[in-house]
């Protein structure tokens, strides 16, 4: 034996999943006609973009849960919305188990207007956190970061599985026992997805990821689950010297530097509800080595290299011995196949070097066999382009437009934007 002792052994019953069944009482349901929803004021956080994106402000008991890369904004943003709210007369909790104190203080000094009449504690310690929220009546808690976090609950290490399982459940449970909204910031990993177990996306009740260049001003909002509006909504912010300020025009912005060269187009995207132009670039060069490279950034590379090989195929533009580089100007990622007539665009500008009309906005999915193909919005996105001060469009020849000559194929789009 390796316990090194004698009568060590402990007789116990089995356990049995069924075991409390029968004394168990049965629960009574209701029928959800009977049932009245109640409706819960919001709470604004005075920030246009942000209201949008979680559906008109934070609901009170909801789990909010906001990722991005590393020096993103993520910090940044949260800190706003902790003064912000707390200058409306409102309870809020800053955790911090990253920074301390001193470190807020400086980030909340360079935010001009900042209102700090809100508690700050810095502590990794769950138990501690949730014993706070239930004493004191709190509007808002923001935890930064539920990676940080650990429970005596679980003998783990901050950062695991079972501690982010267990806490967000913990805290969750919170949440909705004292009607109490809760940000959490999680980390993400080198591909950009979630840190930590899938399981954390489906506990919370919002999940926002905060995109774009480190680098660059632009930053986007981007709703992926709201269980108390749309997902598809995405806010557009800039990063200034005094935190990140809603930007008004976005298409100006984002267009602003542009210059005209071979390679370049205006794409009328659409981002959630709102019709947004960006720029397109592409750079097309002869292959130094046996094989072709294709890289983009801001589109999906599988489409990308799909429809090199349609306008090879169906366009005319052989491109089997030619390097392809794609880019979104400003950070942003496209995932609509409407972006696909603006890429094989700016891929037949760049290979006969010839300058696109600077008042042409391009949008339409392409198909295998080269046929243009229409995409929801037409009309919004073309109201967008007008108010800039574009006069023509490219697009499918079935997007109802009238007095407009379009084409039926990548071979007449191809024609129309290198004719000189």
């Amino acid at each position: 034996m390796q316990c090194g002792a004698w009568d060590s052994l402990v007789e116990s019953a089995p356990l049995t999943l069924n075991a409390k069944v029968g004394n168990v009482a049965a629960a009574k349901p209701d029928k959800l006609s009977e049932i009245k929803a109640a409706k819960v004021p919001r709470m604004s956080t005075t920030i246009g973009e942000v209201d949008t994106v979680l559906g008109g402000g934070i609901v009170p008991g909801s789990l909010i849960l906001l990722a991005g890369d590393p020096g993103i904004g993520k910090s940044t943003l949260v800190l706003q919305l902790a003064g912000i709210l707390s200058g409306q007369k409102m309870n809020v909790l800053y955790v911090s188990g990253e920074e301390s104190a001193s470190q807020i203080k400086l980030r909340a000094e360079r935010i001009t207007g900042l209102s700090e009449n809100f508690d700050f504690v810095a502590t990794s310690d769950l138990d501690s956190i949730i014993s706070l929220v239930n004493k004191d009546s709190y509007d808002l808690v923001i935890v930064d970061s539920i990676q940080t976090m650990s429970s005596a609950a679980s003998a783990s290490a901050a950062g695991t599985i079972s501690q982010v399982t267990n806490g967000a459940s913990s805290l969750m449970q919170a949440a909705k026992s004292t009607n109490t909204a809760f940000i959490l910031i999680g980390h993400v990993t080198k591909d950009g997805n979630l840190a930590g177990p899938r399981l954390l996306e489906h506990l919370v009740d919002v999940v926002l990821y905060l995109e774009g260049d480190r680098f660059g001003m632009v930053k986007f909002l981007r709703g992926v689950k709201n269980r108390f509006g749309a997902t598809d909504e995405v806010g557009i912010l800039e990063m200034t010297g005094t935190g990140l300020q809603p930007v008004n025009n976005p298409s100006g912005l984002l267009l602003e530097e542009r210059s005209l060269a071979p390679g370049s187009v205006v794409f009328a995207a659409m981002e959630g509800s709102r019709p947004l132009l960006v720029e397109v670039q592409a750079l097309v060069s002869p292959s130094v080595f046996g094989f072709p490279k294709r890289a983009s950034v801001g589109v999906d590379l599988n489409r990308l290299n799909m429809l090199c090989a349609v306008l090879t195929k169906r366009g005319g533009i052989n491109l089997s011995a030619s390097d392809v580089y794609v880019n979104i100007v400003g950070g942003l990622k496209i995932t609509e196949p409407a972006i696909d007539l603006a890429i094989i665009c700016a891929l037949a500008s760049a290979h006969k070097n010839v300058i696109i009309d600077s008042h042409l906005v391009v949008f339409g999915e392409v198909g295998l066999s080269g046929e243009i193909r229409t995409v929801n919005n037409t009309e919004r996105r073309l109201r967008e382009a007008k108010k800039l001060g574009y006069k023509s469009a490219l697009t499918s020849p079935h997007s109802s437009l009238k007095g407009m000559k379009l084409p039926s194929s990548i071979g007449e789009a191809v024609q129309i934007i290198t004719k000189k």
